[in-house]
């Protein structure tokens, strides 16, 4: 039975990818839903007509979550046809003023968890298989006030192509999606604290879910909605990173 596996799919972004996943991937059978919240797994899973579910109700910042699921992947040895490590946080402060605990928050839930779930499933993963991993535009430079943040979403990119090479003879490819701000339920204190930041252009969950989706069937390494944000991560490449700091300052 073809599975997929969506981790932060209790609202936002996973929760899109969930839905568009029934006709992008119309031949998975079962889903392994992850998040914190089991209500609105249970509510998700609803919605998911004809698939078979199953609700993980997992905290992806406590390590004890990943001994559960590698406990699940042995009992069950599901023929993983889709990974998607929406799992995410973002907070905005600067290092050493923003609380400890948020800033060990984001590497711990967007590295150590990506990375750890990624670990796990690889073994999983059958031939022409698909990765997703949630990355952003704040991964084509360091962002001052979101240095910790963006300096996670630079290393789910770099992974996410590393891995890409890795899997390539398994027959499996790997995309990373880098969408600007969007109006979900992020959990972080990103939006409205920075003027710079409220003024970008916003992405559409739902299109940039399919959107992503469809990237990963083609096998694309990346994707990034929105003409603005290919602009930006081509001036990004074509910048003196020094000078890019200053303009992608939030």
């Amino acid at each position: 039975m073809k599975t997929a596996i969506i981790t932060g799919a209790s609202a936002g972004m996973g929760r899109e990818f969930a839905r568009h996943a029934l006709t992008v991937f119309p031949e998975i059978e079962c889903y392994w839903l992850i998040a914190r919240r089991a209500e609105k797994l249970r509510e998700l899973a609803g919605e998911l007509t004809g698939k078979q579910v199953v609700c993980l109700p997992l905290d992806l910042c406590d390590e004890a979550s990943f001994a559960a699921l590698e406990e699940k992947l042995r009992a069950e040895k599901p023929e993983l046809a889709l990974l998607v490590n929406n799992a995410g946080c973002g907070y905005l402060g600067n290092v050493g003023e923003l609380p400890t605990a948020l800033q060990t928050r984001m590497t711990k839930l967007n590295v150590t968890a990506l990375t750890a779930v990624t670990s796990l499933c690889v073994p999983y993963l059958s031939r022409g298989a698909r990765i997703v991993n949630v990355s952003s535009i704040a991964s084509f430079c360091p962002n001052p006030r979101m240095t910790v943040y963006s300096s996670t979403k630079a290393y789910v990119s770099s992974f996410s192509r590393g891995l890409r090479e890795e899997l390539r003879e398994k027959g499996v490819a790997v995309t990373a999606v880098c969408p600007g701000p969007m109006n979900t339920e992020f959990v972080g204190g990103i939006k409205g604290r920075s003027r710079a930041f409220d003024t970008l252009p916003y992405c559409d969950p739902s299109r940039v879910a399919e959107g992503t989706l469809l990237s990963a069937r083609a096998g694309r390494a990346f994707y990034t909605p929105r003409a603005f944000y290919k602009l930006y991560r081509v001036m990004a490449k074509l910048t003196p990173q020094a000078l890019m700091v200053k303009l992608a300052k939030t």
